[in-house]
């Protein structure tokens, strides 16, 4: 391989909110750092963190049911949504870190609030949200939620959703008014503009397509997608911050700590109305509880969204199964992916997931009927002139090696790095969006731990939170949720 025709600090492989959040932390860190960061498409966050392509909740584990399971003896488990809800605490401090010092001038674009509700249809459902609402409350972190099982209550809540049912329906809701919409395309965007004009090179329509080991650091070929000419860059750290195409460069890395994994994606649809009389009646996201075999990531929800200063609604995900690793991937992602060191892993995962896979298949068969009648489940009148039906972003779950099973399938986001720290890669999904800040933080520890002792102060000025449980602090709870609140103007 020839040398590297110019040589840079770090490399951020992949234009989305991951890569955007830790360019804007080392810019302020280290400023006299070269970056460099690469997108494969014409233009930044148009995969994972496209508003339309995520459900842009703001995953804080307030409304997320999957995240408080319930075991056989009715005990909720609260661990998951305390930690969620911290980390995500994490992130709106350092987003108001960002407003304090002008990297972002008006939160509103990408930040709104927006009620967060939990949904449960019948006894069953009642009793379960009811049950959950009753352990959540008792937390420091969720002590502001409501619950009624009135329907009047519940229709001057949820107009849309209640007003005007009959007699005799058995529903529970729950309620934090205090939830946020999250536009992670647009916070990704201007983040990545900062770093910009701080001096790093952002490079759109490039496509990193090979990854070698050097004398000191990483060497990386990279095509230009306009000339179709290709060169080398050398880097003392790359990320590989890819969304669903990290996998395939981790495995041309060839990093020991990235043997055995796999990729299983999952496709999915929702279903968006701009109708404005439909959006005055709800707002709010609300959450229900997922169909059997149905993986996390197709929790029904019907969202209010504010994307470009419009507020929309959203209802979805249809999940449905793809090969490909994003939403302008390749059909042969996944067959691609598989090697001798993952093969037991995904054959394991495969073999125990079967009722998984049927369910994908069977709702990406799903017909206009049937979408309409899931949405019906939460609006009982429906007009299908009102919607239009959008794809969503591609979401590829981890499978990794398990002693006991030989491989599992792991929703939710896996950080791997190389023994020395010089790469970093995250695989897997949400609640990936809302905790980049913690996350990066954590890759930052792991990757850079002689720098990171210089650069502790700077985090707990921008975080104070950052390495205290916020359960066990109330009165430091209070100030930093009235602090974010008030600088992203959420109240």
């Amino acid at each position: 391989m020839p040398s590297p025709q110019e040589k840079v600090d770090v490399v951020l492989i992949g234009g989305g909110i991951m890569s955007a959040t830790l360019g804007a932390m080392l810019t302020e860190l280290q400023p006299d750092w070269d970056i460099r960061v690469y997108e494969k498409l014409d233009y930044v966050a148009t995969e994972s963190s496209d508003p339309w392509n995520n459900a842009g909740t703001g995953h804080a584990a307030l409304c997320e049911l999957n995240y408080t399971p319930e075991d056989s003896n009715g005990q909720i488990d609260l661990e998951k949504a305390s930690n969620i809800n911290q980390q995500f605490h994490h992130s709106r401090q350092y987003w108001s870190h960002l407003v304090d010092t002008g990297v972002i001038t008006d939160p509103t674009t990408f930040i709104n609030p927006i009620a967060h509700v939990s949904y449960g249809r019948g006894d069953k459902g009642r009793d379960y949200i009811k049950n959950r609402y009753e352990t959540m409350v008792r937390n420091p972190l969720f002590a502001d939620m409501e619950y009624t099982e009135d329907a009047d209550t519940q229709a001057e809540w949820l107009p849309l959703m209640f007003s005007g049912r009959g007699p005799g329906q058995v529903n529970g809701i729950s309620r934090i008014k205090q939830g946020t919409d999250v536009d992670f395309g647009s916070l990704s965007s201007q983040l990545l503009s900062y770093v910009a004009a701080k001096g790093a090179t952002v490079r759109t329509s490039h496509q990193v397509t090979d990854l070698d080991r050097s004398s000191d650091g990483w060497t990386l070929t990279v095509k230009d997608l306009l000339s179709h000419e290709t060169h080398q860059v050398g880097a003392k750290f790359v990320f590989v911050g890819a969304g669903g195409g990290a996998l395939p460069l981790l495995q041309k890395s060839g990093i020991p700590e990235g043997r055995g994994y796999g990729g299983f994606p999952v496709s999915g649809y929702f279903l968006r109305t701009a109708n404005q009389d439909l959006v005055a009646r709800h707002q709010a996201k609300v959450y229900g509880q997922a169909a059997q075999d149905a993986p996390p990531m197709s929790v029904p929800h019907l969202d209010t969204r504010v994307v470009d200063g419009q507020d929309y609604l959203m209802f979805g995900p249809y999940a449905g199964f793809s090969p490909k690793f994003l939403k302008k991937g390749r059909f042969t992602d996944l067959p691609l992916s598989v090697r001798g060191n993952n093969i037991g892993t995904m054959l394991n995962v495969a073999k125990d997931n079967t009722d998984l896979v049927t369910y994908l298949l069977g709702e990406l068969a799903a017909t206009k009927k049937a979408r309409f009648e899931a949405l019906q489940t939460f609006i009982p009148s429906v007009d299908p002139a009102d919607w239009e039906l959008i794809q969503a972003g591609q979401r590829v779950q981890v499978m990794k090696k398990d002693p006991k099973k030989g491989g599992v399938l792991q929703f939710g986001t896996e950080l791997i790095s190389s023994a020395d720290g010089s790469l970093a890669t995250l695989l897997g999904a949400s609640p990936g969006a809302s905790t980049a800040v913690p996350i990066m933080i954590e890759l930052l520890k792991t990757c850079f731990p002689r720098e990171f002792a210089g650069w502790e102060k700077s985090f707990k000025d921008m975080i104070p939170s950052l390495g205290r449980d916020l359960v066990d602090d109330e009165t430091l709870l209070k100030e930093v949720s009235e602090y974010t609140s008030r600088t992203l103007q959420l109240i």
